[in-house]
């Protein structure tokens, strides 16, 4: 595969230009170890390392183009387009390369705090069983069809989510669902990608860490809708406080989604428990195997998105109520003595909170709640203690412990978390650092139908400790855990 550099000048603009653009472009690397000869290096600027510093590496490599901000000493042969935004004109550049994958595919983009993977997987599985050929590109796994690619980012950068797309469309694949991360918009990941439509699930305290205000977090997912083309459709969930700030300025078609207010696909929970609920939906009531009111919506957005895509298709209804649970996404596992344990990915505190409260709207009075939950190391430090202080406040029994803490002392996260519990709390709290052991203690402390929350990690299958990561799933291990004590 190659392209003229002339075609991608044409499609990015550039500032300036400094050589010949008459050349034939083999390949494009953000990653200067990764040029080949004939490649087109990106020196995108990044949080921690700037790619500017590797372009004589590039070269190196073989590199006959830069893509940059600015550059002071240009060697003869090499060819460098000047750009104010980096980061954006590599995606334009990527969609270019790979002859514009993402406009032969229905690509519809997913983004808000929670709900992500679920929207995006069951719109992929839905259409799937229409008889499409479907693309997922979400938190747990990328899916080509039938074929499995790990993911490694929820939203991967801009070379490889075009690379994956054009292998996609090479495929059949004629319809693509993808989360699309705050981080990822931000740094204009999905520059290039023709979007048919744009669902936003909700937005609560999450990525600070990289954000630095809730107000700045806000405005990422705003950009989203704000790019949108005039011809794609733009669908929110209006019961969340910022979902209708997501459709000021948006150019494309506008819809809404609601529990507690009117919108064009409302939705209402007429009865659930911990198998399934009674949703009314889409004129129709069904029973449907997901547990909350968080899937509730998530199940209305993937209704929406549904309806919009096929223009009211008449088994839609049937369809949402064949929906199968996300792995790791409020998945029950039974125990000894009526015992229920539940994983969950919830890693913020809305999630967490949502979680616990659908817990205890379903449980019977007698029966206790322990919930085992940690928070993860290098992340946002600020929703420690507000994570803590939801799971004593609501749970009978809490346990901090570890999650992922990455290159931080596990001990301090939960001292950090510890903090925000109120006095009158205290009692409710145990603290071990080993998650496995956390887990263990927590089966051993149920009684007779008593409920175990496992939060933070869902569908993950390792625990990073210091870089390294290693084997850990808290399904697995519950389940080993239940096994010794039946």
């Amino acid at each position: 595969m190659n392209t003229l550099l002339s075609h991608i000048a044409n499609k990015i603009r550039p500032a300036g230009i400094s050589g010949n653009t008459d050349i034939h472009i083999t390949g494009i690397a953000i990653d200067s170890r990764k040029v080949k000869p004939g490649f087109l290096y990106a020196a995108l600027p990044g949080t921690k390392v700037d790619g500017h510093d590797f372009i004589e590496q590039a070269i190196g490599n073989g590199a006959a183009a830069i893509l940059c901000h600015s550059v002071e000493l240009p060697k003869e042969g090499i060819t460098y387009l000047i750009c104010n935004n980096v980061s954006e004109a590599t995606g334009l550049a990527c969609d270019v390369f790979y002859d514009s994958p993402s406009s032969k595919m229905t690509v519809v983009g997913t983004t808000g705090t929670n709900g992500k993977t679920t929207v995006s997987t069951l719109l992929y599985e839905m259409f799937t069983s229409m008889g499409h050929t479907c693309g997922l590109i979400s938190t747990v796994e990328n899916k080509i069809g039938e074929r499995i690619i790990p993911s490694t980012h929820t939203t991967p950068d801009a070379v490889g989510l075009h690379s994956l797309m054009a292998d996609m469309v090479a495929a059949g694949v004629t319809h693509c669902f993808m989360e699309c991360s705050s981080h990822a918009i931000h740094q204009r990941r999905i520059a290039g990608v023709k979007f048919a439509g744009a669902i936003f699930t909700n937005i609560s305290h999450d990525h600070l860490d990289y954000h630095g205000t809730f107000d700045n977090y806000i405005k990422a997912k705003k950009q989203f809708f704000d790019l949108l083309p005039a011809d794609a459709w733009a669908l929110t969930n209006k019961d969340d406080r910022n979902g209708l700030t997501m459709l000021q300025n948006c150019t494309a078609s506008r819809y809404t989604y609601a529990m507690n207010s009117g919108a064009d696909f409302p939705v209402r929970i007429k009865e659930s428990d911990f198998e399934g609920m009674l949703l009314q939906l889409g004129g129709e009531e069904m029973w449907v195997n997901l547990v909350g009111s968080f899937n509730a919506y998530n199940l209305a957005a993937v209704f929406g998105a549904a309806f919009l895509i096929t223009g009211g298709a008449d088994n839609l209804t049937l369809l949402i109520s064949m929906a199968k649970r996300v792995n790791g996404r409020f998945e029950a596992i039974s125990g000894p003595d009526k015992i229920s344990a539940i994983i969950d990915y919830a890693h913020t505190p809305d999630a967490l909170e949502n979680v616990i409260k659908t817990i205890n709207q379903i449980r019977e009075n007698n029966v206790k709640l322990i919930t085992v939950v940690g928070c993860g190391g290098n992340r946002d430090k600020a929703k420690r203690p507000e994570m803590a202080a939801i799971a004593a406040r609501l749970s009978n029994t809490v346990i901090l412990t570890s999650d992922n803490p990455r290159d931080e002392d596990p001990a301090q996260i939960i001292a950090d978390m510890e903090a925000g519990v109120e006095g009158q709390h205290y009692k409710k709290l145990l603290r071990i650092v080993d998650r496995r052991e956390a887990i263990r203690t927590a089966a051993m402390l149920a009684g007779k139908g008593d409920v175990i929350l496992i939060a933070g990690k869902g569908h993950e299958t390792y625990q990073e400790i210091s870089g390294v990561k290693h084997p850990f799933d808290d399904k697995k291990i519950i389940q080993e855990i239940f096994k010794q004590k039946g």
